[in-house]
Formats: structure tokens, C-alpha cells, sequence
């Protein structure tokens, strides 16, 4: 299964969209920002805002107010740090990049607010600033070369390539287990190797010398790949998937052939790519967690009422709906979708109401050699 011209976040504006289920991704996006402060502050001693144009490249972007905040923080940024350092601030160029079924003209329609707002903050004299889109895969070249003087990617670099290959024995499962052979945990890493790999390569043929990388990945926080802040999410997905097997809504054979496009790294794998490729020289790294439930603000409370429980997995499952839903449609069909996901929050609540899993997050930034 190749994801290039499937995986897209559900569009629309619609309970179920991502626009309205992207709530997780901005804490993510929020937890990062001084991390990407302190590595704009770093790009000022390379003398990178000398240029007359300052590029920024957002990799992964989706659509929907995340991705223009984004953008408006890494302006706002440089502008403070001009201000420091006597520079003139510079013009802006911000190319918006994900794969071709992204809902580009929805985020195209929130341009004209954006502009009006960066130009009532920062004055008449502010700018310009320019922003495109630029559809394709980050695994493979998308800018011209030593163009780009910072790269942003937040929550989009766990997604492979494509599904690892000879996997066909992870059968019931649709992602790593305790239980998958272990095989499923070579070909996952071996796939997210090349993929890492790949991306390191293309952004250092785009990237000025100085210029920047930060990245916020979905990973693990130990070694074993079927670790419980890795894995559990998709174990429910997959138990619901199970369960309609059983009442015979699906075939085994299309459990058996799904297996989900992404790879939860841990540190170590990430930071030894990133020195092994040998490009980029790693500035600093950091961790943070997040809720399941973006709107559960009390996880230290491990003994919710059923009914707040039930609350918890009915988000969660729009969360993963949001992301899942056109991977799943395309793979067993819209008929299934509804069922499936009524099935998944049940599984969300009983777990969330014994043990408060939460996601795995890291952040790292790299200056270009």
C-alpha cells in the first residue's frame, strides 16, 4: 500500500473533519514554539537574515488554522530576532507542503485574514510575505537547491513512505504488537530508516548552509517498539476491527492486508540517522507528552466516572478518525466507517478508564553543515 495518493486528513468543515479534530496537533504545535524560537536565535549567528528573503518551508502542513499559525509564530520570531541583532527584518516566503490529496483551497480561503493580520501586527512596513503551496512527498525533492533557510515539520515525519514489506505474517494486527512476529519490528524500522534517511538528503541538497531543521515526531519512549505509548492506540482500533470480523462486517483477508503507514521512532533512532547521514549537526533535543483526549486537561485522575471515561474515547476516536478515516475508506470500504468507530470509543473509554496512556513526542533541531 502506497500512501502517496491515498493520505489525506478528513476534509471538510463537519464534526468529523480534521478541521474540527486538530485540537491535539496544536498543543503539539504550541509545546514545540520554544524550541523553534531558540533555534531561529541560533540561525542569527550564521548571519542567514542577511538575505533579502527569508524562506520557510512547512513539511506535512495539512490544512486549517494549525498550519497558518505555524507560520505566523516562525514571522513573528524572526522579527523579534532582527530587532535584536539591528537587522532589517526581511521579506517572507512560506511554502505550505503535504501530498497531493491535502485540501490546499481551504487553507488558500484563510489567506486573506492571515495577511490583514500579519499587516495590523507589524505595520505598513511589515513584509511582504508571500505563501504557496507545494504538493508532494518530503521523501523526495520538492525546492531548489540551498533555497530554504528554515524547515518545519510537526506530527507528519512518522508517516512512511509506503507500508514495510514482508509483513504478511503480522495477520490480525495492523500495526507492531507484543504479539507480531519479529520481523514486523525489523521491516518497520528498516522502512522508517530509509525514509529518515531519504529525508535528511533531500532537505540538505534544499537547505543554505546555517539554516535550519525542527522537527516534532510521534514516537516511543523506550527501545521496544511495542511499547504502550506506541502501541495501545492502534491495538484498540485494531480490537475494533476484530470485533466487526466477528459479526462478519469484514473479511479476515482485509485485516490481514492493512497495515498502518507509520513508524513511532524512539531517540536513539532518530538521533542516530540524523549523525550517521551525516549532513546536519544536531542541536539539541527534547521530549514532552499528550493527552489522547486533547480536551482531558485532569490526567492525573485515573479513576474517571464511566460516563467522563466515555467522554475521553469518543474524542480520542475522532482524533484518530480525522487522520484514519480515507486510509481506512480506501482499504475496506466507507460502509464500515461509522460502526468501526462507535466500536473504537467503547475500546478507548475501557482502556482510558484503567490506564491514562498518552502520546510520545520528541523535538529535534539540526543546523545544515
Amino acid at each position: 500500500m502506497a500512501p502517496l495518493n491515498i493520505l489525506h486528513m478528513s476534509v471538510g468543515h463537519g464534526d468529523s473533519s480534521y478541521d474540527n479534530n486538530s485540537l491535539l496537533q496544536e498543543i503539539m504545535i504550541l509545546k514545540a514554539l520554544p524550541f523553534l524560537k531558540h533555534t531561529i536565535k541560533g540561525i542569527a549567528n550564521h548571519d542567514v537574515f542577511l538575505d533579502n528573503c527569508f524562506m520557510i518551508a512547512d513539511l506535512g502542513c495539512s490544512y486549517g488554522t494549525n498550519t497558518l499559525l505555524v507560520a505566523y509564530n516562525i514571522i513573528d520570531m524572526v522579527i523579534e530576532v532582527c530587532k535584536e541583532n539591528n537587522y532589517k527584518p526581511p521579506q517572507f516566503q512560506v511554502s505550505l507542503n503535504d501530498l497531493f490529496g491535502n485540501d490546499f483551497n481551504s487553507l488558500f480561503q484563510l489567506l486573506p485574514d492571515f495577511y490583514a493580520n500579519l499587516k495590523k501586527e507589524k505595520g505598513e512596513n511589515f513584509g511582504p510575505c508571500f505563501v504557496s503551496a507545494v504538493p508532494g512527498s518530503f521523501y523526495g525533492r520538492l525546492f531548489t537547491d540551498q533555497s530554504l533557510h528554515l524547515v518545519h515539520a510537526s506530527n507528519s515525519v512518522h508517516w512512511l513512505s509506503q507500508v514495510p514489506e514482508r509483513i504478511e505474517n503480522n495477520t490480525l494486527n495492523i500495526y507492531v504488537t507484543k504479539e507480531s512476529p519479529p520481523n514486523v519490528f525489523q521491516e518497520y524500522a528498516k522502512q522508517f530508516h530509509t525514509d529518515f534517511t531519504n529525508f535528511l538528503k533531500m532537505r540538505s541538497k534544499e537547505i543554505v548552509c546555517g539554516g535550519c531543521m525542527v522537527l516534532t515526531i510521534l514516537g516511543r519512549s523506550i527501545v521496544d517498539p511495542s511499547s504502550d505509548d506506541a502501541c495501545d492506540l492502534w491495538e484498540q482500533l485494531a480490537r475494533s476491527l476484530l470485533d466487526m470480523l466477528k459479526e462478519g462486517l469484514v473479511r479476515e483477508s482485509d485485516i490481514n492486508s492493512f497495515n498502518i503507514p507509520i513508524y513511532q521512532p524512539c531517540m536513539d533512532e532518530v538521533t542516530n540517522i540524523i549523525q550517521n547521514e551525516g549532513s546536519f549537526s544536531l542541536d539539541s533535543s527534547n521530549v514532552f507528552q499528550v493527552n489522547w483526549d486533547p480536551q482531558d486537561t485532569d490526567y492525573t485522575n485515573t479513576k474517571d466516572m464511566i460516563e467522563l471515561s466515555h467522554n475521553h474515547g469518543r474524542n480520542t476516536a475522532k482524533v484518530v478518525k480525522a487522520v484514519l478515516e480515507p486510509l481506512l475508506t480506501s482499504h475496506f470500504g466507507n460502509f464500515i466507517i461509522d460502526t468501526l468507530f462507535e466500536k473504537y470509543e467503547k475500546h478507548l473509554a475501557e482502556h482510558l478508564i484503567n490506564r491514562k496512556t498518552r502520546h510520545f513526542s520528541m523535538v529535534v533541531s539540526m543546523t545544515k553543515k
